[in-house]
């Protein structure tokens, strides 16, 4: 992905996500905490995928742009981001709680489970109710495959279920969150960018 050089000289910090509901989430969150971005230096990359952080991480990373950096991934990719993060010359990757100091938070088990746990299955429900969505998610439920899953877990799949539905529910359940319950992956990142702005901004 190509970016406009001139705006990324405005950068101080760049948060590396999967895709597009991460994205939705961090700005509803940081909409929710009064937190402006853009007007801070700090932009969301999506980057398309999980595989390609070596790729951003060396475009913007130390040996590259050289911004602040801070990500968001799955469970599922924390050892290829760990990897791709020691490869880049980011600092030491070897666990979890290395990866935090450097800004990097990993959800369990992704994104969408993280909110469904925040809120509870039925807060999420009532928030597709009030989408219209809900005959679709009743039709849902009766599918042979969901006989026998949670209802967390019928909520996570349906998420899914079709395209730009993950984007749609991660900003509607990250405005409907109370503040005291956000995701601390979430949260973290953000406070950690914030942070390399405020530094910034200071020095």
């Amino acid at each position: 992905m190509n970016f406009d050089l001139a705006a990324v000289a405005g950068w101080r910090a760049v948060i590396l996500v999967e895709g597009m509901s991460d994205q939705a989430a961090l700005e509803a969150l940081a909409e929710r905490r009064g937190r402006a971005l853009t007007s801070r230096g700090i932009a969301i990359v999506q980057m398309g995928g999980a595989t390609n952080v070596g790729r951003f991480l060396d475009q913007f990373g130390p040996r590259g742009l050289d911004v602040g950096l801070a990500g968001l991934c799955d469970a599922a990719e924390e050892g290829f981001f760990r990897r791709a993060l020691e490869r880049a010359g980011c600092g030491p990757g070897q666990s979890r709680a290395d990866m935090e100091t450097i800004g990097f938070y990993v959800c369990a088990a992704d994104l969408e489970e993280e909110l469904i746990r925040a809120l509870g299955a039925a807060s999420v429900e009532q928030i597709i109710h009030a989408q219209g969505d809900i005959r679709s998610w009743r039709i849902f439920q009766r599918q042979p495959a969901q006989q026998g899953q949670s209802r967390e877990r019928q909520l996570h799949r349906f998420m899914g279920t079709r395209s730009g539905r993950k984007s749609q529910y991660a900003r509607l359940l990250v405005s409907a969150l109370d503040l005291t319950r956000v995701p601390r992956p979430l949260d973290r990142v953000l406070a950690h960018v914030w942070r390399i702005s405020n530094d910034a901004e200071r020095g």
